[in-house]
């Protein structure tokens, strides 16, 4: 029983460490806006019995549906507006073998989504409108994160050896019909993370090994900037939407915030204790969610990297995903077993107003 307690205790979240104050013309009230009051809010959990993790969700581009995978070989998908029990998601199976891992909403059209697992190698295309998959390619490496370019019609991800591929979406030949393929790109450029910027003439990579953010051009894949950015490995990346920032996260529990302009590092986020796991800001770029292996994700002002508010959680999230239009974000992940108590469960979280 003693060690139940121990433990319970050292997974207490501790209180956000309040750094000297910002410049006064960076602050909320100086710029004429009206801060958020995240303190306000607690967090809205559904529990799943699993033994295993939700490891990603994401928002469709309208905020109108909310995918969470991980579980098995099903994307669930809610309506949050409507309700967020389990047994008010609709259920898309059909296009895996194994567990899904990893899910994105194509940017470009609400009902458009593609899922990808591990396991059996596979990334799989969806219409919301249709329970039966629209498109499914098998890989001869296991995917582990994608990601749309702006416009709908290139798709990047990373496989488990930590190499780059692409997808890219139209007619081969004389095809009647526009379908996506495998890229001729061989995947010779290593890296753990990938993203379009916004435009789509570039792509950001990290890599869980290097130091540095490497910034190239599409398609070309020339290099253009590699600004040093952590010490242990950087793992995490996020583009500000008003393009005035890129924030990038590693092992060494710091956030730094690059000037695009300039690419320098023009503020440090050092809040977090632990590892970062993801990045997100909200969809005016106001705010920054931070998840980390610790059970909360801390909420920091990006104009100042003041920090905000911590949001407790019931277990470290891999992902937090902001609403595209909402201070709302989602985030998941798994409780852990605790001596004498009851099994893990998957867990998908909200955050904030609005939903």
């Amino acid at each position: 029983m003693s060690s139940q307690v121990n433990s319970r205790e050292e997974e207490e979240v501790a209180p956000l460490q309040r750094p000297p104050s910002p410049p006064l013309h960076t602050t909320f009230a100086a710029r004429g806006l009206h801060a958020q009051n995240f303190p306000a809010h607690k967090p809205r959990d559904l529990r799943i019995p699993s033994p295993q993790a939700i490891t990603h969700v994401a928002w469709s581009c309208d905020g109108k549906r909310l995918a969470g995978v991980g579980i098995d070989k099903i994307t669930r998908i809610w309506t949050p507006e409507t309700s967020m029990e389990s047994r008010a998601a609709t259920h898309f199976s059909g296009g895996h073998s194994d567990d899904v891992d990893y899910i994105s909403w194509n940017p470009t059209h609400p009902e458009l989504f593609c899922t990808s697992s591990q396991k059996d190698r596979r990334i799989v295309f969806w219409d919301a409108r249709q329970s039966r998959h629209t498109q499914q390619i098998t890989l001869k490496i296991s995917p582990v994160q994608t990601n749309y370019s702006p416009d709908g019609r290139a798709l990047i991800f990373t496989s488990a050896g930590h190499q780059l591929f692409f997808l890219t979406y139209g007619k081969d030949g004389d095809a009647a019909k526009a379908q996506w393929h495998l890229s001729d790109k061989d995947g010779s450029i290593v890296a753990s993370t990938a993203m379009f910027n916004h435009i789509g003439d570039g792509i950001i990579l990290t890599h869980h090994s290097e130091h540095s953010v490497r910034v190239m051009d599409y398609p070309t894949l020339t290099l253009r900037e590699s600004p040093a950015a952590h010490v242990g490995g950087c793992v995490a990346v996020a583009l500000d939407p008003r393009g005035r920032y890129l924030a990038s996260g590693g092992y060494d529990s710091i956030v730094n915030m690059f000037d695009l302009s300039e690419w320098i590092c023009v503020r440090t986020i050092s809040t977090c204790e632990n590892a970062i796991n993801a990045l997100s800001f909200s969809y005016d770029g106001e705010y920054l969610a931070i998840a980390n292996t610790g059970p909360y994700i801390d909420i920091c002002a990006t104009e100042t990297g003041a920090p905000l508010h911590r949001v407790p959680a019931l277990a470290p999230s891999p992902t937090v995903t902001w609403h595209p239009s909402k201070y709302v974000f989602a985030y998941c992940g798994q409780t852990k077993l605790w001596e004498g108590g009851p099994p893990p469960v998957a867990v998908i979280s909200l955050f904030g107003g609005g939903i």
